[in-house]
Formats: C-alpha cells, sequence, structure tokens
C-alpha cells in the first residue's frame, strides 16, 4: 500500500479550508417573531419576523405550525385603494446580505383555523428554508396598537 506525500496530504486540506472560506454560510436568522391576538370572530391569524439573510441567496419556501391546520406564505397588496392578500406559492426571496421584513400590510406567514391566541402567548412556527434548512422559531402574541393595518382584519379574513 502506497502512502500519499505528506505535501500532497496538506495541499488537499489547505484546498478544503479554502473552498469553505470562499463558500459562505446559508445560515438565515430569524429575529422579533410575532403576531396578534385572535379577534373573537377571526378563525386566521398573521405572523410577522425580520429575515436576516445569509452570504448566499435563499428562499424561505414553507412554514408549519402545530397552532394551524395550515400555514401559508402571503403577500398583502393594495391596488385602486382596495387591499388583498395573495398566497406566495414560490416563497418569499432573501437575497444575500439583506433583512427581508415581513410586516402588517405586506409579507407575513399566514395561519389558518388558528388556536385562539392571547397577549403573552408565544407559538412555535417551522420555517424552511431552500438553502439554510428548517428551523423552528417562537412568535410572541403581542398588541400593537395598529389595528387598521392588520392582515388579520375582517374585509381581508376570507381573502385567504
Amino acid at each position: 500500500m502506497r502512502v500519499p506525500h505528506p505535501r500532497f496530504i496538506v495541499t488537499l486540506l489547505a484546498i478544503g479550508l479554502l473552498a469553505a472560506a470562499c463558500g459562505g454560510s446559508s445560515t438565515v436568522s430569524v429575529e422579533d417573531a410575532w403576531g396578534r391576538p385572535s379577534p373573537m370572530e377571526a378563525a386566521n391569524a398573521a405572523f410577522y419576523m425580520d429575515i436576516v439573510g445569509s452570504d448566499v441567496d435563499d428562499t424561505l419556501v414553507s412554514a408549519a405550525s402545530e397552532s394551524c391546520s395550515a400555514t401559508e406564505l402571503h403577500e398583502t397588496t393594495m391596488a385602486d385603494g382596495v387591499m388583498s392578500m395573495q398566497e406566495r406559492p414560490d416563497g418569499i426571496a432573501v437575497p444575500s446580505g439583506t433583512t427581508v421584513v415581513l410586516e402588517p400590510g405586506g409579507l407575513h406567514v399566514m395561519c389558518l383555523d388558528a388556536e385562539t391566541f392571547e397577549v403573552g402567548d408565544t407559538v412555535d412556527i417551522e420555517l424552511v428554508f431552500a438553502e439554510a434548512g428548517a428551523m423552528t422559531i417562537s412568535a410572541e402574541i403581542r398588541e400593537t396598537g395598529d389595528d387598521m393595518s392588520d392582515d388579520m382584519s375582517d374585509d381581508d379574513m376570507g381573502d385567504g
């Protein structure tokens, strides 16, 4: 059996370390995850957060929670004075080096047929990213004082 020359082994190790250093990090992070308390008449809820991108482009492709019968990625838009929500079946892009803000009146995680959420509760949500994989976060249920811009308003709840 022939043993490789030590210089060959050192060269391979150096190439591996260089490749790892240049490859970037595929770990995104999530900050300030929250949702609003459930209105008595609503069966749905929305969750918001800041997604901090890594060194590589990524996409939030899905979300799930045991507190919801179904969870979808949505975007609220305003056109001709009418607010509507659309599902984002292709996910939410998280370009490298950016922070994508999920907020009322914009991008959000929609929880369909939700449990009743009260201020102070926390809800676990599994987020799945194309590159970073799955991570579970906890969203705090809290009041914000801006009820009219909420994705959970009575007029929008049936839109999906």
